[in-house]
């Protein structure tokens, strides 16, 4: 076990040096000039001298990478081209509100998925299990950005129940922690009824396969009914496909954040990585990229974790 765990650290570790290396490489050779986004296109050749020596943008590529590189894994983000703050300033309040909204988006995902998988497979061919697919091969067929605006304007514009206008966990008057989170469960569920549509394909698949193995049998020549099988044999084997799917999952959370804040207006990661795309601010997007990369592979390296707990038999490999 110890062998296959630094093995896989080093692997996150290699995969995170690569997403990095791409990127920066992606973003010093795409169309664009920062100086020009952030100077204008009026600005002289002195002061874009200037711009350009005091940001690095006159090295190498190969060494403004490797300075940014030994900055970043000490903690420095690097200095905004657009706004006169650090990277680090700029992205505090911000990671905390995607992360929020993944969380919320992930706890959606299990409430929803695991009881509807677990009923579909109860009895499979019957009507809630028919009810349960047509819901799902709907509901994975919608972009996150549509389901947003009709979870807006559904629930915000014709029903009333959230006021469409972002509000925040905290400002000057103080904390809103109940506000903030009946705010967040609409664009949560933007992104968390794709995900839990496949998650409960995945696990009444997997549950239905689990059934008719040879030790469920045994089970049921013990007395045990179905769903005294279900909770106490199938769950534990059924669900590691899920957890692998889950951990994967996370990625495209943060990735559909993106998106969904647009829509909702949230002041999130994805808000500010557009923005500074347009506005060729390439250490905010840079760091964007590497943040979200680090929890896409921190969480399947979780996962990996988990499931060899449940299932010993791949402790080795």
């Amino acid at each position: 076990m110890g062998k296959a765990l630094l093995k896989r650290l080093a692997l996150l570790l290699g995969t995170l040096l690569l997403v990095s290396a791409l990127a920066f490489a992606a973003f010093s050779v795409i169309p664009g000039d920062p100086t020009t986004a952030v100077l204008g296109s009026e600005a002289t050749e002195e002061q874009i001298a200037t711009f350009r020596a005091r940001q690095g943008l006159d090295l190498p590529v190969w060494q403004r990478y490797w300075n940014w590189l030994t900055a970043f894994v000490t903690g420095d983000f690097g200095q905004s081209y657009k706004y006169d703050m650090t990277v680090n300033q700029l992205l505090a309040d911000k990671i905390g509100v995607t992360l929020v909204l993944a969380a919320v988006s992930f706890t959606l995902i299990l409430l929803i998925s695991l009881p509807l998988g677990l009923i579909a497979a109860r009895r499979p061919g019957g009507t809630v299990d028919r009810i349960v697919t047509v819901l799902t091969q709907v509901t994975m067929s919608i972009p996150n950005f549509v389901l947003g605006i009709g979870l807006m304007y559904l629930f915000a514009l014709v029903l009333h129940w959230f006021d469409p206008k972002y509000i925040p966990l905290r400002d000057e008057q103080g904390l809103h922690l109940a506000a903030h989170l009946r705010f967040m469960v609409f664009p949560a569920l933007a992104i968390a009824l794709p995900k839990s549509a496949m998650t409960v394909k995945l696990l009444r698949g997997s549950i239905l396969g689990e059934l008719g193995q040879d030790y469920i049998r045994t089970a049921y020549s013990k007395g045990n009914s179905r769903g005294s099988a279900l909770r106490r044999h199938v769950l534990r084997n059924a669900m590691i496909p899920v957890v692998t799917f889950l951990a994967m999952a996370i990625g495209d959370i943060m990735a559909g954040s993106i998106v969904v804040e647009q829509v909702f207006g949230i002041p999130g990661l994805g808000r500010i990585l557009i923005s500074s795309i347009g506005n060729r601010d390439y250490p905010v997007v840079q760091a964007v990229v590497v943040l979200l990369a680090a929890a896409v592979v921190g969480c399947n390296f979780l996962a990996d974790l988990l499931y060899r707990a449940m299932d010993p038999r791949i402790e080795g490999t």
